[in-house]
């Protein structure tokens, strides 16, 4: 698909048993890292964070609920990056360069003839 970085946010930390469980949360990213690895993608590459959406821990802000969490860093050609939060880990995405010397193309959906004239949709 395209996809060249990636950021794993595991949710709902609130409720694992016991809550903001730093093992589940090394479970979880054990996981995913061993399959991610499996479909190509370099697991240091990858920031993975916990988080709880429904309280908003470790979205914007550090949360107090996980003192475990130290933060995540990833490496990649373009340097290394950190951070504790998912806003801090979007802020680390690299923007894709823009192929502004290549042609313009549009997809288009429907052709319709209608009456002689050919009208596309897009």
């Amino acid at each position: 698909l395209g996809v060249k970085q990636m950021i794993v946010a595991c949710n709902k930390m609130d409720t694992t048993e016991p809550p903001f469980s730093e093992a589940r949360f090394g479970e979880v990213s054990t996981e995913v890292s061993n399959y991610i690895k499996k479909i190509g993608y370099n697991p240091k590459a990858v920031a993975f964070v916990p988080i709880s959406g429904f309280n908003g821990d470790n979205m914007l802000e550090p949360s107090t609920n996980m003192p475990w969490f130290k933060g995540w860093t990833v490496e990649r050609k373009e340097g290394t990056a950190s951070g504790k939060t998912l806003l801090e880990a979007l802020d680390s995405i690299i923007p894709p360069s823009r192929p502004t010397d290549k042609p313009l193309r549009l997809p288009l959906q429907d052709v319709y003839k209608i009456g002689g004239y050919l009208l596309n949709y897009m």
